[in-house]
C-alpha cells in the first residue's frame, strides 16, 4: 500500500517537472503578455560614497 502511495508521487512529481518545462518552452508563445518584460522605464538616482 505504501508503495504504491511512493510510485504515485514520483510520478505525480516527474509530471509536474514535465508540465513546467513544457510551460517554459511553450508558454511564450501561447501567453506573451505573462512573459513580457515591464515596458515602462525606470530611472533612480545613485548616491555613491566615495571616500
Amino acid at each position: 500500500m505504501l508503495w504504491r502511495l511512493i510510485k504515485a508521487l514520483f510520478f505525480l512529481a516527474v509530471l509536474a517537472g514535465i508540465g513546467l518545462v513544457g510551460f517554459a518552452y511553450v508558454g511564450p508563445i501561447l501567453f506573451p503578455t505573462d512573459f513580457a518584460a515591464p515596458g515602462q522605464q525606470v530611472t533612480a538616482t545613485v548616491t555613491l560614497d566615495a571616500q
